[in-house]
């Protein structure tokens, strides 16, 4: 049969175009790896904590498995075997981590962000933390559903982020014999407004009363730092800082009677910023 050239053209495309594919890479949905902790690490971009060396993984680069703050916090705790803890923003369950390690009844870890909540569930399965339970949601829907007192609660990296931190301090408050705080604060002594830390300010101040106290608020932004896969910080743009004296004076007004300031960054250059343990001696 003679054909056109045109025709021998279009017949040698449509071959093309059924062949099977010769490209080795498979479909980009499926790891071809040799199955491993490091592939579901690497399926999941943004990390921000390292792992403990002994794992010889590679995510993050901060050690918060090492975190000298928390370890601080549980000398004043005293033992946590039997306890029931609550931690507030886990981020990627390294601090959980450390508290596994103390033995407690149960550990309830609330995460919001939805990218952090899956890492939280790699750490999980990798260093196989059997005293907690992730959930992925708002702490302040759980902590107005539930009715449980916890032994200790763990709020690091948190309370800065929120759009109303008081009354998140107040919700806490209700259901926390101990409560341990990581937060920037704002001080106009150690950041003026000449200050680069002072850069996302807006200049707004408000004033809300939190259970009867008056607070000071002050409005930041995120400047479009929401676009990065390690973001971690809160729900809306817009969110307040709390001033350091109001923080300290709320937690006495909402009834914890011991309060210790354990260590404090006036200069970090995310903000000023301290770890504050407090404990009701009764409750």
């Amino acid at each position: 049969m003679n054909i056109s050239y045109l025709q021998a053209r279009l017949l040698a495309k449509l071959k093309g175009l059924f062949a099977p594919s010769e490209a080795p890479e498979g479909f980009s949905q499926y790891e071809l790896r040799l199955p491993q902790h490091q592939n579901a690490i690497d399926a999941l971009p943004g990390w921000n904590s390292s792992f403990p060396q002994e794992f010889n993984l590679t995510a993050g680069t901060i050690p918060l498995f090492a975190d000298d703050r928390i370890f601080k916090m549980l000398e004043a705790v005293g033992t946590l075997e039997g306890k029931t803890v609550l931690e507030v923003g886990p981020l990627e369950g390294m601090h959980t981590y450390i508290l596994n390690q103390r033995r407690p009844a149960h550990i309830d870890a609330i995460e919001a962000n939805k990218q952090c909540f899956m890492r939280c569930l790699v750490t999980k399965e990798i260093l196989k933390l059997d005293r907690a339970v992730f959930y992925l949601g708002d702490i302040q829907n759980w902590l107005q559903a539930s009715e449980h007192i916890y032994d200790l609660t763990l709020a690091s990296g948190v309370l800065y982020h929120m759009p109303d931190p008081g009354e998140f301090l107040r919700l806490l408050a209700e259901h926390s014999r101990s409560l341990f705080l990581w937060t920037h604060y704002y001080d106009e002594t150690v950041m003026p407004k000449a200050d680069v830390r002072h850069t996302p300010f807006s200049g707004n101040m408000e004033v809300r009363n939190i259970a009867g106290l008056d607070v000071r608020y002050f409005e930041r932004s995120y400047q479009f730092a929401n676009m990065s896969a390690s973001f971690c910080g809160g729900m809306k743009d817009r969110h307040y800082w709390m001033h350091r004296e109001d923080i300290l004076k709320l937690l006495t007004h909402l009834g914890f009677q011991d309060i210790v300031v354990q260590s404090e960054e006036p200069l970090h250059t995310g903000g000023p910023c301290f770890s504050v343990f407090a404990r009701r001696t009764s409750y």
